[in-house]
């Protein structure tokens, strides 16, 4: 059920909505999400910066049926320049290590919202280590080609998965890029019926007062409940979530240097859906926090680029009431 759930919901991505939403599901962090940057800091940052691991790890899916070559683009890997935040000078490096092969996703500890033992389980396909570097200032760096069979085939999601495990290494300056699935080496084109998904998101909010962020995790048909954790969000925000059956509940938010978590039931109707964790701002601070959501089993779920489903509305139950004469 899981896999037919999911391969409707994909199989909608890559068709019903080219040119649309469809056509941006490769940018990661999505347009819709309205994420500033991913953030990883070097190992040894302070936590309160808003970075409690220094990992973070994105997957990037393929359909099963393309063969042609692929590509994941990283803009601005580097750490010193125009988009990071330095902290005592620029004395950071970032690796990123891609994967693919068995057990890229399949072992549990690649799903983890913390990083484990299996974090780099499957094959090694390339890995890179940036520091401080004008090349890659302000520019993308490209991994690849890639042959999409060198992924690992995940039959619920009906496609192929590759891998990237983002590690700050040494240093205590924030590093901020971006990904893109692309068909090409030097431009961004899209992977039709491509998408990406992590199970922790670490990232800088939009700095704007008023900016709202959308994270969407997906519910799958086991799911009763979630817990929703956040990380050092600074007492900066407000969070509500929707879906079809919710229309703006209170969601905790966290404050500096501390976690914060609230647990909501999922109705059936909510099943094989996306929901939507709206993130208010309330100052134009620059603002590195984390989110992970798990399910009653304290299993973590994936944050899809676009939703699976779409973005949820909520779903308006009418009595009527037929008065007899």
């Amino acid at each position: 059920m899981l896999r037919l759930l999911l391969s409707c919901c994909l199989l909608g991505l890559g068709f019903a909505w080219l040119g649309g939403p469809a056509a941006r599901a490769q940018a990661v962090p999505n347009p819709g999400e309205n994420i500033a940057y991913l953030v990883t800091f070097g190992a040894q940052a302070d936590k309160s910066w808003g970075d409690d691991d220094f990992t973070q790890t994105m997957f990037f899916l393929v359909p099963k049926a393309r063969r042609q070559p692929l590509y994941i683009r990283v803009f601005d890997p580097d750490c010193g320049g125009k988009h990071d935040e330095a902290k005592f000078g620029w004395n950071t490096q970032t690796e990123f290590s891609l994967y693919g092969g068995a057990g890229a996703h399949s072992n549990a500890d690649a799903r983890a919202a913390e990083p484990r033992a299996g974090l780099r389980a499957g094959t090694l396909l390339k890995t890179v280590t940036f520091a401080q570097d004008a090349r890659y200032d302000n520019q993308w760096y490209t991994f690849g080609p890639l042959n999409p069979l060198e992924g690992e085939l995940v039959p619920d999601f009906d496609g192929y998965v590759f891998k990237m495990v983002v590690q700050g290494k040494k240093g205590d300056d924030g590093n901020l890029y971006r990904f893109f699935l692309s068909s090409s080496p030097t431009q961004n084109v899209p992977v039709e019926g491509g998408n990406a998904f992590t199970y922790e998101y670490a990232f800088r909010l939009t700095p704007e007062r008023g900016a709202v962020t959308h994270l969407y995790p997906f519910i799958n048909e086991h799911v009763i409940s979630i817990k929703q954790s956040n990380f050092d969000a600074d007492d900066d925000i407000s969070m509500k979530i929707f879906s079809v059956a919710k229309n703006g509940h209170d969601a905790v938010a966290s404050g500096d240097n501390k976690w914060a978590s609230s647990t909501h039931t999922i109705s059936e109707k909510e099943h094989g859906l996306s929901v939507d964790l709206r993130i208010s701002s309330r100052s134009r601070a620059s603002n590195d926090l984390v989110f992970y959501v798990t399910d009653q089993y304290d299993t973590a779920l994936p944050f899809f680029a676009i939703p699976l489903g779409g973005p949820p509305k909520y779903r308006y139950d009418v009595d009527v009431k037929i008065r007899r004469r």
